[in-house]
């Protein structure tokens, strides 16, 4: 798994009190009938004992065009991934052609110049590598640094220089998520094949070398159609690994995985020896939502502690279906037929992004209200104005009262939580009423 979110500048004494009030936290929500004990260390997104802040920080840096899909922490530098051609740091007029990937400093915000590598095409997928001195990039380009890297690669993290030995098969579709778990880098997204091998939308490389790692195999079949019968090829949306590393979930447009029915969304099985289905399953994302679309399902992620995920879909409002929500299933026992324990509706509006945190469920999109199961496309009874972003309760399912508002455009495509606050990936330019292009920040109070 990736590593632990705490600053490089806190203490161990400090790490161990943010750890222990964040148990103090879950546990109260926990009596309240909900949450259950994270893991601090190992999560993902990082465990907050309180929603962060309403008003960005002004010292990030601007994306001046395209959008931001991806964002990680690796030490004290942020990197961001995306379709962006042009940056420049706060404060400032100066331009820097910098396209796709950009590193910079977690506490200042200034773009790391010295970090220089150059992508061909949209990065949508970042990884933290083992060694804390190089991250892996996923995505639709096909060169880094002028030498062929079909759809992955592994830089420095520092310069952005290629890391030597890492050299995997070319994928013949781009990447939309990955995960490192163990030495396995996991990734998902609309290729077909992995070195001319049959490996649709889900495969696993050896994270040292690049070498395929034939062990992940489910067998992604049957792409959903539209209304008019077009088909498009089987392609992941999502994908997300609990922080213990045995859990493996993934969404996108297909409807059977390793032979059995699995409608968008699957949970595997991970071990040593591989992956393997899970009898998990949900028949609540069979139905269709909006005609044009075979997949609806645009983000996941699971709680710090392991034992529930969120999904976030778009579709257009459909009654008695979940288009357009935000759902919360708990993975339990490995049975079929599992109902969420809630689902929040927008009314009609896409949700992309997703990050838990352990007292909020932040979303993110192009919504304008949570809250709204009787909205079509209007505020129905009960529905509060959440534009752009929000946060959920995790046990209620109710909106939090936390609204910062943010410009809508295409969406929200990226919510990354580290220890101190909350980031935020977009096609946009506006945040809590401030200019902030298309990546800002929200601290923790």
């Amino acid at each position: 798994m990736t590593t632990s979110r705490d600053h490089p500048r806190a203490t161990p004494a400090r790490r161990r009190r943010r750890r222990r009030a964040a148990t103090a936290v879950v546990a109260a929500l926990a009596a309240a009938g909900g949450a259950l004990p994270p893991s601090p260390a190992l999560a993902v997104n990082a465990t907050h004992t309180t929603v962060v802040g309403t008003n960005p920080v002004d010292w990030t840096p601007h994306a001046l065009d395209g959008t931001v899909y991806r964002i990680l922490q690796i030490g004290n530098r942020v990197y961001l991934a995306g379709s962006f051609t042009k940056v420049r740091n706060a404060g400032q007029t100066a331009q820097l052609a910098m396209p796709r990937l950009v590193a910079l400093d977690a506490t200042t915000g200034r773009i790391d110049t010295t970090f220089r590598p150059v992508v061909n095409g949209t990065v949508k997928a970042l990884a933290a590598a083992p060694d804390g001195r190089s991250l892996y990039i996923g995505g639709a380009f096909t060169t880094v640094n002028g030498v062929a890297a079909p759809r992955v690669a592994r830089v420095d993290a520092a310069t952005g220089a290629r890391v030597a030995g890492f050299a995997p098969p070319a994928l013949n579709n781009q990447v939309n998520d990955m995960r490192l778990v163990g030495n396995r880098l996991i990734v998902g997204g609309a290729f077909q094949t992995v070195g001319g091998v049959t490996r649709r939308a889900l495969a696993a490389l050896n994270a040292t070398t690049g070498a395929a790692d034939a062990s992940v195999n489910l067998r992604i079949e049957g792409p959903r159609k539209t209304s008019s019968g077009a088909t498009a090829p089987v392609k992941i949306e999502a994908l997300d690994v609990s922080a213990d590393g045995r859990r493996l979930v993934f969404v996108g447009n297909f409807s059977s995985v390793a032979g059995v029915a699995r409608h968008q969304l699957a949970v595997a099985n991970l071990s040593d020896a591989g992956a393997a289905l899970s009898g998990w399953s949900t028949l609540r994302y069979q139905p269709q939502c909006a005609a044009s679309m075979p997949t609806y399902l645009r983000g996941v992620d699971i709680s710090p502690d392991g034992t529930w995920f969120v999904a976030v879909t778009t579709g257009a409002a459909f009654p008695g279906t979940l288009c357009d929500t935000a759902s919360r299933f708990e993975f339990g026992t490995e049975t079929a037929g599992k109902q969420p324990t809630w689902a929040n509706y927008t009314g009609g509006d896409t949700l992309l992004s997703v990050a838990i945190t352990g007292t909020a469920v932040y979303v993110g999109g192009h919504q304008r209200w949570l809250d709204n199961p009787y909205g079509r496309n209007s505020a129905g009874a009960g529905a509060v104005s959440r534009p752009g972003i929000g946060a959920i309760h995790p046990t209620t399912g109710k909106a939090l009262a936390w609204n910062p508002t943010k410009d809508r455009g295409v969406g929200t495509a990226e919510l990354y939580a580290t220890d101190r606050g909350l980031w935020v990936g977009s096609d946009t330019v506006t945040v809590a009423g401030e200019y902030h292009a298309r990546v800002a920040f929200l601290p923790l109070p």
